[in-house]
């Protein structure tokens, strides 16, 4: 089992722009053929994100509209949701809305989980409370050609390379994707 970092990137190290947009993604031309997203999440039995992110869902996939949107790729896989405010439920969707500490959360997670891996989605802010607790053990990043100058940082946290250990590479279409394992603080 092991907490996962799956996420799109600019060269820049943005998963987002400034106007919490991802439509730099859906520009970048895939002839890959071959979608790395559904064999992992095959491994995914429990997934986290911010209230960012899953407003992005809720706007972009109309998901309230419809669920089928949030449900046919996650089906009834348990989705954690970080929150300081209400938003709307998706009908039929697993959520759990929380806030405050990651730590009793991922234990929640873990359990919930039943063996399967954890899918940290988003955003970077979110994803390094977990890294600062030591409850991340792998970053995947897809690498898309594009530069954005400015947006949401991968990771918005100084974490020197003595704790990560480059694991595997591949190309994928215009993606590149980089794999690291993440070892605790200090």
């Amino acid at each position: 089992m092991k907490t996962q970092y799956f996420t799109a990137t600019t060269i820049d190290g943005y998963i987002a722009d400034e106007s919490n947009s991802l439509d730099w993604l859906f520009e970048v031309d895939d002839k890959a053929g071959e979608n790395p997203f559904a064999p992992f999440f095959e491994g995914v039995g429990a997934f986290a994100m911010g209230a960012t992110t899953y407003e992005w869902v809720l706007a972009h996939e109309k998901a309230l509209e419809h669920p089928s949107s949030w449900l046919e790729p996650y089906g009834d896989t348990p989705a954690w949701i970080f929150t300081h405010r209400e938003l709307p439920v998706i009908p039929g969707a697993n959520l759990h809305f929380v806030r405050g500490d990651v730590r009793p959360v991922h234990a929640e997670m873990v359990s919930a989980a039943a063996g399967k891996n954890i899918w940290l989605v988003g955003g970077g802010e979110l994803v390094a409370q977990f890294a600062d607790q030591g409850l991340l053990d792998e970053v995947i990043l897809g690498v898309a050609p594009v530069t954005l100058g400015a947006g949401a940082p991968v990771l918005p946290r100084r974490i020197t390379s003595s704790r990560y250990t480059l694991t595997s590479t591949r190309q994928l279409g215009q993606f590149a994707y980089l794999t690291y394992d993440v070892h605790p603080p200090a």
